[in-house]
């Protein structure tokens, strides 16, 4: 798919029709129906630069225009199929919650169209959905009603919704004096309970603690399992692109990426990264005027940065110097990146970090976090650098990412990135039959154990430390 403005029903002649139309449950239809269509929505709304203005607008906005037209979203248009997932990322401002409302029915669009099929059950705005004044109890049923869940019901699956928020006697408590982690518990809980078609989710788990937020994450996969659809909003690049196979970036209100969540995630990232770069850039002259990368046989998916130091190779070899593409449990590998200053460098730190097939970074480190420090490289000059490891990962496949950073100064200035290509390099892991790995990857542990008497009080001398 495509990052480029994404459009997958042909422009009508004329300005859409505004609706948002939710239509019957989707579990009804076919396996591949689609959950959620929308066709070039736009969201407009009026800004006035003095009070005033409102009301002239109101008496006399027939002959003249006194406000601004401002555009939170602009020509979206993506569809999700039943069963899918589709993380929305994006800076703050860049229209995620906006859209998320849309869908949901809370907001309508200016121009374009919505279809959504089947039951939606949204975790908006910390709190919406809740009456302040009633009970955690009487809110459930409050939001069972509001979904059309009979009464008796929700009674049946009470006991479920209030093991799972796990917020004891506060169940009973009106929800006005809830602290936003308890809010965020039981909204979270009654939206899983009423069996959903599609679940919309926007960064409300962020305020609930580490626990809770990994009890979500395993229900919300459990319900992918079973055929929901999930709109999800987070700043955690990692959980967007585990849970979700799809991906939309938003910038300014405008659709910039609708792709594999991977690529949509990464390309948020050099957004980003170009961003603070530009702020850094600033105050360090040398590295204002961007050198464009030269064409090399390095691969890669996404590659940015100002270019002043330049990767022009990345091999990954065994411990016997040889290049590889696959490795064995236990075996060394070695990250090699060759490199080329294109004007004299100080501070500079070369990172990797490997990725594995659904997009997850799962380790990494860089020459500086491991006290490794270059002297000043002139330019012109071409350094070599070897990253060794053992590899302990599972069967699978895997990407390597390397970026080359000018680190912050005496002065404090910001670090810039010089040099990212994602996925430069990728191998494969041959599994072990005698040590298998179950998961991501195996950390060594060391394992005890102890013989006791049952008339013994106290544990006798340790044996020896067993190492797997």
């Amino acid at each position: 798919m495509s990052c480029e403005p994404h459009n997958p029903v042909p422009a009508r002649p004329h300005p859409p029709r505004a609706s948002t139309a939710v239509l019957p449950s989707a579990s009804a239809t076919s396996d591949h129906a689609v959950a959620i269509s929308a066709r070039d929505i736009s969201k407009r709304y009026q800004m006035y630069a003095k009070p005033r203005d409102r009301l002239k607008q109101a008496v006399v906005g027939r002959w003249r225009t006194y406000y601004s037209p401002f555009y939170a979203l602009r020509n979206i248009n993506f569809e999700l199929m039943r069963g899918e997932a589709l993380g929305i990322v994006g800076r703050n401002g860049s229209g995620k919650s906006t859209l998320l409302q849309i869908i949901a029915g809370t907001l309508t669009p200016t121009e374009g169209e919505v279809r959504v099929h089947g039951r939606i059950a949204a975790l908006l705005e910390l709190g919406s959905g809740f009456d302040p004044e009633f009970t955690g109890r009487e809110n459930v049923f409050l939001n069972g009603a509001i979904l059309g869940v009979a009464r008796k019901e929700m009674e049946e699956r009470f006991d479920d919704i209030a093991a799972f928020a796990d917020i004891g006697n506060f169940i009973d408590q009106p929800v006005k004096h809830y602290s936003s982690g308890m809010y965020a518990r039981l909204a979270f809980s009654v939206a899983v309970s009423v069996k959903p078609d599609i679940l919309i989710v926007d960064e409300i788990l962020a305020v609930g603690d580490m626990g809770f937020q990994q009890k979500c994450v395993a229900r919300m996969r459990k319900l992918l399992d079973t055929g929901l659809t999930l709109l999800y909003v987070s700043h955690s690049p990692d959980s967007v692109k585990s849970l979700c196979q799809k991906g939309l970036f938003l910038r300014d209100g405008e659709q910039v990426c609708y792709s594999s969540s991977e690529l949509a995630v990464d390309r948020y990232f050099n957004y980003v990264r170009d961003t603070v770069n530009a702020e850094a850039q600033k105050a360090q002259p040398e590295l204002a005027n961007k050198i464009e990368a030269k064409k090399t046989d390095v691969a890669g998916d996404i590659r940015y940065g100002t270019g002043q130091a330049q990767i022009e190779q990345v091999r990954l070899i065994d411990s016997r110097d040889r290049v590889a593409e696959a490795f064995k449990f236990g075996e060394e590998i070695i990250v090699e990146v060759r490199l080329k200053a294109l004007i004299d460098l100080i501070n500079l730190d070369v990172h990797f970090h490997v990725r594995d097939a659904v997009g997850v970074d799962l380790f990494g480190t860089g020459t500086a976090d491991e006290g490794t420090w270059f002297p000043k490289i002139e330019s012109g000059t071409s350094t070599v650098v070897r990253f060794r490891f053992q590899n302990n990962l599972r069967v699978g496949t895997y990407g390597v990412t390397i970026t080359l950073t000018r680190l912050p100064d005496r002065a404090d200035v910001g670090g810039i990135t010089l040099d990212h290509i994602s996925a430069v390099a990728a191998f494969a892991v041959i599994g072990e039959p005698t040590r298998p790995v179950a998961y991501k990857f195996h950390e060594p542990v060391k394992v005890t154990w102890d013989s006791v008497s049952p008339y013994q009080s106290t544990l006798a001398t340790p044996t020896p430390a067993i190492t797997l």
